[in-house]
C-alpha cells in the first residue's frame, strides 16, 4: 500500500472523528438549552408555549361558575300558572296580554330571549325550529310558540325583523300565525320571568345579558307543564310534552301510548321509560295476540268440517 493511499485513509478517519465530535457537541448544547428552558422564573414559564402559542397557566376548575353566572338559574315551577294578565306588545306593535295566547285550545311553547342577543338566543330559537320540523304538528293549528324578550329596550320592529328572518331561514313562513314575539317594560318582564323561574342579569364587561337557555311547554290555560334545557331539543320529547300538555286536544293514539310508556323526570328535564308501564303494555299486547290467534284458529276449525261435507 502506497503512502498516498495511507494518507487518504487517515484523512477520512479524521473527518469521521470530526463529524462525530460535532454531533456530540450539538447534543450537549441541546441538553443545556433544555435545562435552561426548564429552570426559568415563574413569569417566563407562564408565557405562551413556543410551539402552540397558548398560555400554560391553568384555568379555574370546570365545576366553578364564572362570577357573572353565579346568581343565574332556571328553576322549574311545574304546575304553577303564568300571570296571563300581564301586558306586552306583539311584533306588530299591538297591545296584547299574555293570556291572548292561552285560550284553552292549544298548548304553548314558551321561551325567554332577547332579539339583539349575538349568539345564545338565536341558538335557542333555531333549536325550537329544528325540533318542530320533525313533528307532525303545525304551529298555529296544533300549538303556539311565544317568545318573550327580557330586554326592555327591544322594540316591536326588532321582534318583527327577528321573526321574519327566522321563518325565512327555516322556510316556515306559512306558520307565521303560530309564532308570537313579544316585548314589554321591565315590570311586565320581571313578573313573567319570575313566575317561570327564569333569571338573567346585565353584564357590564361584555355589554350583554347573561342568562340560561331553555324552553317551557305550558297547557292551554297557562299552567307550566314541562322544561327543556340547553339549545337543542329532542323532537320525540317535545312531541310528548305537547301531547301531554295539550290535555287530549293534540296527538293521536300512538302519542298516548308513548305517554303510557314514558314519564317526565323533573330532575333531568327529560322523558324516561317507565319499566312497569312497559311490562304492562307488553302483557296487554301479548294477551291480545293470543286472543286473536285463538279466534282465528277457531274460525278455521269451524270452516274445515263444512268444507269437507259432500
Amino acid at each position: 500500500m502506497t503512502a498516498s493511499v495511507l494518507n487518504a485513509q487517515c484523512s477520512m478517519l479524521d473527518a469521521q472523528r470530526t463529524r462525530a465530535g460535532l454531533r456530540v457537541l450539538v447534543c450537549a448544547l441541546s441538553i443545556v438549552q433544555c435545562a435552561v428552558c426548564i429552570d426559568v422564573s415563574p413569569a417566563f414559564a407562564q408565557s405562551p408555549n413556543f410551539f402552540t402559542g397558548f398560555s400554560e397557566v391553568p384555568g379555574p376548575p370546570s365545576n366553578i361558575k364564572p362570577e357573572q353566572l353565579k346568581d343565574l338559574s332556571f328553576k322549574q315551577h311545574l304546575d304553577e300558572r303564568l300571570p296571563l294578565d300581564v301586558r306586552f306588545k306583539d311584533e306588530y306593535g299591538r297591545d296584547v296580554t299574555l293570556g291572548k295566547y292561552f285560550t284553552g285550545t292549544r298548548p304553548v311553547i314558551l321561551a325567554f330571549v332577547y332579539y339583539q342577543c349575538p349568539m345564545l338566543c338565536s341558538l335557542v330559537m333555531n333549536g325550537i325550529s329544528a325540533s318542530l320540523r320533525a313533528l307532525p304538528f303545525t304551529a298555529g293549528e296544533d300549538f303556539d310558540v311565544v317568545l318573550v324578550s327580557f330586554d326592555p329596550r327591544d322594540t316591536p320592529s326588532a321582534a318583527l325583523e327577528k321573526k321574519q328572518k327566522l321563518l325565512e331561514y327555516w322556510k316556515t313562513g306559512s306558520q307565521s300565525g303560530g309564532w308570537h314575539l313579544l316585548t314589554g317594560d321591565e315590570a311586565s318582564i320581571v313578573k313573567v320571568t319570575k313566575a317561570a323561574g327564569f333569571t338573567y342579569q346585565w353584564d357590564q364587561v361584555t355589554g350583554q345579558f347573561a342568562h340560561p337557555s331553555g324552553v317551557l311547554v305550558a297547557t292551554p290555560d297557562g299552567t307550566l307543564s314541562r322544561y327543556f334545557y340547553g339549545v337543542e331539543y329532542s323532537p320525540k320529547e317535545l312531541r310528548m310534552a305537547l301531547v301531554e300538555s295539550g290535555q287530549g286536544k293534540i296527538g293521536q293514539l300512538v302519542d298516548e301510548l308513548l305517554l303510557f310508556c314514558y314519564h317526565y323526570d323533573p330532575e333531568t328535564g327529560r322523558y324516561g321509560a317507565t319499566v312497569m308501564n312497559l311490562v304492562r303494555l307488553g302483557g296487554i299486547l301479548t294477551v291480545g295476540a293470543m286472543v286473536t290467534f285463538f279466534v282465528l284458529m277457531r274460525r278455521r276449525d269451524n270452516r274445515t268440517p263444512m268444507e269437507a261435507q259432500p
